[in-house]
């Protein structure tokens, strides 16, 4: 029997694929964000935490199907999340600091620039 081609570009499922999980609250529940294909990559995914876009996540799974594997990323992303946050000084929502805190490799502090008193 003949099999048929797949109407899926190859192209587009030969890289690392990041989704996330997000939590809804007690009467949504949790669920895979829907994204666009193109907002799916590593550095997209972090640049949405960071803007907001993603309320409450709770997972992150990184997959690649051309090369037939896929882990949990969520420890990764939060290492990256707080290490962009102390080096560019960011503000993280209580939410995401929370899941940076619970998934990071390593403790999470950020040093707050506090004005002296009496400086001019």
């Amino acid at each position: 029997m003949r099999q048929s081609p797949s109407i899926v570009p190859l192209d587009r499922l030969d890289r690392d694929i990041y989704l996330v999980l997000e939590d809804f609250g007690a009467h949504a529940g949790c669920a895979w964000r829907e994204t666009d294909e193109q907002d799916t990559d590593r550095d997209t995914v972090i640049r949405d935490l960071l803007s907001g876009q993603y309320a409450y996540p709770v997972r992150i799974v990184a997959l690649n199907a051309i090369e037939g594997w896929s882990r949990d990323a969520t420890g990764n992303i939060a290492d990256a999340l707080a290490e962009r946050a102390a080096r560019e000084r960011l503000d993280l929502t209580p939410a995401l600091e929370a899941f940076v805190q619970a998934n990071a490799s390593r403790p999470f502090t950020l040093q707050l620039a506090l004005p002296l008193r009496g400086a001019a």
